[in-house]
């Protein structure tokens, strides 16, 4: 059901005029993400996580993750972003995809894997880049965090984010804010023959 909705989104775009191109015909599209801390290159896998890969690219193609900040970040774990702009305002979602946790991918050092809630098939726009292995993210007697790709260029500048110094913030309720933002500025489908 939940397949069927990013489809007719997908059509509805179309309709509207708008063509998002999500490369099709690629199974392992690269996206371009340049932060304000440097630019990271991700290979994402269509073959073995196809909802989550379309979603991501959605959001990427539709300029939906420019300007946005990494809002969480825990050293030697996560460095978590996609759903904020810099004044920590909730960006729009689209409908919640189905958890392709049990795809084989695992939660490593250099992946990138959905956000989501404690329910299993809440990830919609938040993603987050594993930092280290972090095997009690994958599946088991739970559902886990569904990985879609890796870092293939920038694992340096994920580092580095990870290493910022972070505090609780009061406005938001939330731990592991870093003092400075940390800004996408702008996520970018890259051609088939980069």
């Amino acid at each position: 059901m939940k397949y069927l909705s990013f489809l007719l989104l997908a059509l509805s775009f179309a309709v509207q005029g708008n063509k998002l191109n999500l490369d099709p015909d690629n199974l392992y599209p690269q996206v371009k993400l340049e932060t304000s801390m440097g630019v990271i290159i991700v290979e994402l896998d269509r073959v073995k996580a196809p909802i989550t890969v379309d979603n991501f690219l959605t959001y990427v193609v539709t300029g939906e993750y420019n300007n946005t900040v990494f809002h969480r970040v825990i050293k030697d774990f996560i460095v978590q972003g996609g759903g904020y702009d810099k004044d920590f305002a909730m960006k729009k979602t689209h409908e919640n995809i189905v958890n392709e946790s049990g795809n084989g991918l695992k939660n490593e050092s250099g992946t990138i894997a959905m956000a989501k809630e404690n329910r299993p098939h809440t990830a919609n726009r938040q993603f987050f880049f594993n930092v280290s292995d972090n095997k009690n993210l994958d599946p088991g007697r739970k559902w886990g965090y569904a990985v879609f790709g890796s870092i293939i260029e920038g694992e340096e500048v994920i580092e580095a984010m990870s290493a910022v110094a972070t505090d609780y913030d009061e406005s938001m309720a939330w731990s592991d804010v870093p003092l400075e933002p940390i800004i996408l500025i702008k996520a970018t489908l890259l051609p088939a023959a980069f």
